[in-house]
């Protein structure tokens, strides 16, 4: 709940924040919170809400980097085979591709639901919502998007996929002679920054997000009305 109160034109509207406890529904004041700091409830000692996880700047900077990543792993070779003269490379797409030739078909939509469309569903939305808050601008469609993310993410098995790939390349290892392509160190790096972006990733940053830039075209919007009645 918030509560907004009228200023003069040009400045920022103030806005006090409410919360209620989850265990006790005290009703009380937000207060800004150091980072990772935690907020309780006056009331029954209840954590409430944690300090901001990450900068919105910081958040852009991994989402931008897990999607370059992202794309090197999908467009090069994860690893490379060679025994008695033939070689073969092969994709993370291509890996879906022979499961379906080998008559496969649920294993080969699983993995390309899991490893491909899932992440980069995931990452889109992210950079969707962020970049234009970054310049001061609620994107259309923001809950939509918002709502697609929480239900895409569960579905997301990166580390499940590297895991099973690490076993087949160690099998492998022992019939021909392996050498781990560009995509197989890209798809490690995408995994770790995926990590650090989900657990950086807070719904009350993003809302607080959302707030200032609602905040900054209001002020905005009463500044250009202003400005014609100053002229006037």
């Amino acid at each position: 709940m918030m509560q907004q109160h009228t200023t003069p034109a040009g400045e920022v509207p103030v806005r006090r924040r409410w919360i209620a406890c989850e265990q006790c529904d005290l009703l009380q004041h937000e207060v800004e919170l150091p980072s990772r700091a935690d907020a309780r409830c006056v009331r029954c000692d209840a954590v409430m809400y944690r300090g901001s996880r990450a900068r919105l700047d910081t958040m852009i900077a991994l989402a931008l980097g897990c999607a370059i990543m992202f794309l090197v792993t999908n467009l090069f070779p994860i690893a490379t085979l060679s025994t008695q003269g033939i070689t073969v490379s092969t994709t993370l797409i291509g890996s879906a591709q022979m499961l379906l030739q080998q008559e496969r078909p649920v294993v080969a939509v699983l993995m390309f639901v899991t490893t491909i469309l899932v992440p980069a569903l995931e990452l889109s939305a992210l950079l969707y919502m962020l970049l234009p808050l970054r310049f001061g601008r609620v994107p259309p469609g923001l809950s939509s998007a918002f709502r697609m993310l929480l239900a895409a993410h569960p579905w997301g098995m990166l580390e499940v996929f590297l895991l099973g790939l690490l076993v087949t390349l160690v099998k492998l290892s022992e019939l021909a002679s392996i050498v781990p392509g560009i995509a197989f160190w890209s798809f490690c790096g995408v995994i770790v920054l995926f990590s650090w972006l989900s657990t950086s990733f807070s719904t009350r940053d993003l809302w607080r997000w959302v707030d200032d830039a609602q905040l900054a075209q209001q002020s905005q919007e009463q500044t250009r009305s202003g400005a014609p009645e100053a002229m006037q």
